[in-house]
């Protein structure tokens, strides 16, 4: 269940994991059993490997933690809702005045030219409006830069609420599973269109680079 939405309610127990290329969400990252540590390539170069395989997870070498208030300070805020919370869901869209919703199934299957898709979906963009994802089912990665222009990798699993804001630069991609269903909420109608880096002087770039800075 989570606290009170109004001031960024978290696992505060949930920890992001943060290597050269991405970062993981984890229980308890000091206390890793083998089994769970599935992101054990230790490779500083995963931007030259990544057009090989973008569904491995990199880590920086020594591996870095972050907490989710480091999160918070990109803008990107996260909660973990049980599935079988609806009352909680609906509550969470209420509050922050999500008036639209649709659901997306990534997979082979059941996505339209889903080889084309993935390779947008990974493509460095921005959008002009958040991107609220709430994850159902199937696992997934979503890639956004650090104040350092780092990557940043976060891994979504069912109940992973996570909103990005507009105006920073993110991709997506599948993991080895190949498979991902989420709920996707918007206010008013909704605007999936992405806007390609480079796209600095957009509009919504500009303003999440504003409060950045006020925020640092």
């Amino acid at each position: 269940k989570t606290e009170d939405l109004a001031s960024f309610p978290y696992n505060a127990s949930l920890w992001v994991y943060l290597r050269h290329y991405p970062i993981e969400i984890l229980d308890t990252p000091s206390e890793m059993t083998k089994s769970q540590k599935i992101f054990h390539q230790l490779d500083r170069n995963a931007d030259i490997h990544i057009d090989l395989d973008k569904q491995l997870i990199y880590e920086r070498v020594p591996p870095q933690y972050l907490t989710l208030d480091d999160l918070k300070s990109l803008g990107v805020l996260y909660w973990k809702i049980p599935v079988q919370n609806v009352d909680e869901i609906d509550k969470f869209r209420k509050e922050r005045g999500y008036s639209y919703e649709d659901l997306i199934e990534c997979s082979r299957e059941k996505l339209p030219n889903y080889d084309e898709k993935l390779k947008d979906f990974f493509r460095e963009h921005l959008h002009s409006d958040e991107e609220i994802r709430y994850i159902v089912d199937g696992s997934g990665y979503f890639d956004v830069r650090n104040k350092k222009d780092e990557w940043i990798r976060i891994s979504l699993a069912p109940a992973d609420l996570l909103i990005l804001p507009a105006g920073i630069y993110h991709r997506f991609t599948l993991d080895q599973n190949n498979y991902i269903k989420a709920r996707r909420f918007f206010v008013g109608e909704p605007v999936w269109t992405p806007i390609n880096r480079p796209a600095d002087e957009h509009p919504a770039r500009k303003e999440y680079m504003t409060a950045l800075t006020v925020e640092s």
